[in-house]
């Protein structure tokens, strides 16, 4: 099944983005770092029922094909990302909505509901975290170096980026949550938590080699109307790894009422 992707010009960058289904619930699915719309989504885009749901994915500016420009890792890039968003929904004209975001795309998504929040219906975050300790710091060091990962891991990066925008952008990621820790005390999104109002769920894998439990269970503390859901057995990214499982999550979810 292949959907068309389209660009539209969001502030100053053409967003590349995706758009399927006709459901009365709009979904945003928002993608993890150097991620894109079918590398971290597959399984949700061509599985998620069309009639339930409208399936909006994007890429983040500099990631997938919203390049150029270069990703631009200074200060503020995540909340640099959730205007971008909340801009593409206005764009495509778009007032209500729901966020599925994965790891980097769960920060910009707490952000984003933190800061729309009379436009976002309900949250689910994996693997995501709202600041990062020496002990993070160390764990994304371990991966710095792209030449050794798995070339499972390495490829799909490979094939969309090129080795050298690849491995030049994944050590700027590694860099600037160093600086994080180092000029920020670690606090990437802390505030945006108690401003949440969505009903938001919280899911995570209990072996996540990136994102240690203590995040999703801070998430969890802080979110007024939070619920989380622990997979023993998942890594990070439970929902390409156990994708029926966690898109039957996300419906019985979505169909609660508000």
């Amino acid at each position: 099944m292949i959907s068309k992707q389209t660009k539209i010009k969001v502030n100053n960058i053409e967003i590349n983005y995706l758009k399927v289904g006709n459901g009365p619930q709009t979904l945003l699915l928002l993608p993890g770092a150097l991620g894109s719309i079918f590398t971290d989504f597959k399984p949700q885009i061509e599985t998620l029922n069309r009639e339930k749901y409208t399936i909006v994915a994007w890429d983040p500016p500099g990631y997938g094909f919203s390049r150029p420009p270069d990703r631009d890792f200074s200060p503020g890039f995540f909340y640099r990302d959730a205007d971008y968003a909340i801009s593409l929904m206005k764009s495509l004209q778009i007032d209500k909505y729901s966020l599925l975001g994965w790891s980097d795309g769960g920060i910009t998504a707490l952000i984003m509901a933190s800061k729309a929040v009379d436009r976002v219906e309900k949250l689910i975050v994996w693997g995501s975290n709202a600041y990062v300790t020496e002990k993070d710091i160390e764990l994304y060091e371990k991966i710095r170096d792209v030449q050794k990962w798995s070339p499972r891991m390495r490829q799909p990066f490979i094939n969309l980026y090129g080795e050298q925008y690849f491995s030049d952008t994944w050590n700027a990621w590694v860099d600037s949550f160093q600086i994080i820790l180092k000029e920020n005390g670690g606090d990437i999104c802390r505030e945006a938590l108690s401003k949440i109002n969505a009903p938001t769920l919280i899911l995570h894998g209990a072996q996540d080699p990136l994102v240690p439990m203590e995040h999703p269970v801070h998430l969890h503390t802080k979110i007024k109307y939070g619920s989380l859901e622990i997979y023993p057995e998942g890594k990070h990214n439970i929902h390409l790894r156990y994708a029926e499982l966690f898109n039957s999550a996300v419906d019985d979810f979505l169909a609660e009422d508000l």
